[in-house]
């Protein structure tokens, strides 16, 4: 009996057509990753703002969040400065700008909580900010006026042309935090506007 494998022409059909599906499948799989990174990004900075809050009602003090740019985004070091585009952050009492690598401390300033790079797992998109701080008293509500306090921040992807699932978090003068997707009415229900609440 004759042993019969695949034929080159077979194999060749077989590879086009795996790679014309690859080839249709690329740019979905593209922006799928781009927006696990849109929602990463933005649940870091809402768990930011959160821990900030926290804190402050836990040590019963002002505390403050601030959005940091960095040489390299991966690494917290003392190259930072307030920016209001970028989605690294720190949690201190006072303001971090040249101090981002200090440890954390209740004595020495700036007295640093907690710290986040951006290139922890949220990196590759693109965050606006309204503002580059924010500070909550022990009550949780936000210190300074709306004027100079983050209200709104967006996070959105980096390539034009692309449909992203952009995410935005809103934070209340009450420190309530919220991360919502501005593309949808705020007239829809809660559950399709709101993916997560913390008051």
């Amino acid at each position: 009996m004759r042993q019969r494998g695949f034929t080159i022409v077979e194999l060749a059909v077989t590879i086009a057509v795996l790679a014309l599906i690859l080839a249709m499948a690329m740019p979905s799989i593209g922006t799928w990753m781009d927006n696990s990174r849109i929602r990463n990004a933005t649940e870091s900075l809402q768990n930011g703002l959160l821990a900030a809050r926290s804190e402050a009602i836990r040590r019963n003090q002002n505390i403050s969040f601030f959005l940091v740019s960095l040489n390299d985004p991966s690494a917290m070091d003392n190259s930072c400065a307030l920016s209001t585009e970028s989605g690294s952050w720190v949690i201190s009492v006072t303001s971090p700008a040249g101090k981002c690598a200090s440890a954390a401390s209740t004595t020495d300033a700036p007295m640093i909580v907690e710290t986040r790079a951006a290139g922890d797992g949220g990196g590759g998109v693109k965050v606006t900010a309204d503002n580059s701080s924010v500070t909550f008293n022990s009550f949780g509500r936000v210190v300074s006026a709306a004027a100079s306090s983050i209200t709104q921040i967006d996070v959105t992807g980096v390539r034009d042309g692309t449909r992203y699932r952009n995410l935005r978090v809103n934070l209340t003068t009450s420190g309530a935090v919220r991360m919502c997707d501005p593309s949808v009415p705020s007239t829809a229900t809660p559950t399709s506007a709101s993916s997560s609440t913390a008051t």
